[in-house]
């Protein structure tokens, strides 16, 4: 039977620390809100509904290769001008993040970490407007790498400011 041990002696590549490490430590959700402001008048409007996405992410530093990422998303749905219902979802995770440059491990928490996150988001949105008694809503899954990379763009085109020469 032959033995799986790195050539040369070498040691495990995932043992290394100076290999970059990502784990996931802990999701939670930090605040949930849904409301219903014109129950039950509402439920007897006929018009389309209309929703509203809005969606935002914070990270806070817990330590230097610890951090929490915060996905936010709140949905309005209006129907006729009037607020059906408003869902604010805040879920929140805890990563670990070590070994990556500046710039990597930026695109790692912008991105992949959201990623983790949106599917809770997504449930949980789904299952507060249909229990707030209106049929079910699906968000749709959100490339959170196009966001990041849109935002990248924006930021290399915001000229720096250039700096004055005093003769």
């Amino acid at each position: 039977m032959a033995e799986n041990s790195p050539a040369n002696g070498a040691a495990n590549p995932a043992a290394d620390p100076n290999q970059p490490q990502l784990n996931l430590q802990k999701i939670y959700t930090k605040d949930i809100s849904f409301e219903v402001p014109d129950a039950p008048k509402v439920f007897q409007l006929q018009g389309q509904p209309g929703v509203e996405l809005n969606l935002s992410q914070r990270v806070n530093t817990l330590s230097e290769t610890v951090f929490e990422v915060v996905l936010s998303v709140t949905v309005t749905c209006k129907i006729e001008e009037k607020t059906a219902y408003l869902a604010e979802v805040h879920q929140a995770g805890i990563f670990g993040v070590a070994g990556f440059d500046q710039a990597s491990q930026e695109n790692v928490l912008a991105t992949y970490c959201p990623n983790v996150l949106f599917p809770y988001v997504r449930q949980i949105v789904s299952d507060l407007v249909q229990g707030g008694g209106f049929p079910p809503l699906y968000l749709q899954p959100i490339n959170f790498d196009a966001i990041y990379a849109e935002q990248m763009r924006r930021r290399s085109e915001t000229p720096a400011e250039s700096p004055t020469l005093n003769s």
